[in-house]
């Protein structure tokens, strides 16, 4: 059984850090395509950050470029999302997926950490 566990999510102010992470379990990363998303209240979900973990690369929505990373940690199972500069407008619900790299979606998703930036 594949699951993924988000943690790192919290309150804080405009400007602010914080780290998620997204540990796997019954999912080997080798060489597939992870990914950070996230929904507001009343908007579509989007994606905000994407890893292949075998390449490594990386691709980024326009309105985090400069102020996110993402990163992976191959022997932990877990890739991480950096969040920097934080501004209210990345208040969201944050979810970790991955897939297949041959896959047109995503499979397996996590449950969601909330992410609320105050200004």
């Amino acid at each position: 059984q594949v699951t993924l566990v988000e943690s790192g999510g919290g309150s804080v102010q405009a400007g602010g850090s914080l780290r998620l992470s997204c540990t796997s379990s019954g999912y080997r990363h080798g060489s597939n395509c992870m990914a950070w998303f996230r929904q507001a209240l009343g908007k579509e979900r989007e994606a905000v950050a994407t890893i292949h973990t075998g390449r490594g690369s990386t691709r980024y929505t326009d309105s985090v470029k400069g102020r996110f990373t993402i990163s992976q940690d191959v022997a932990e199972n877990t890739v991480y999302l950096q969040m920097s500069s934080l501004k209210p407008e990345d208040t969201a619900m944050y979810y970790c997926a991955a897939r297949s790299p041959w896959a047109r979606d995503y499979k397996f998703w996590g449950q969601g950490t909330q992410v609320t930036v105050s200004s």
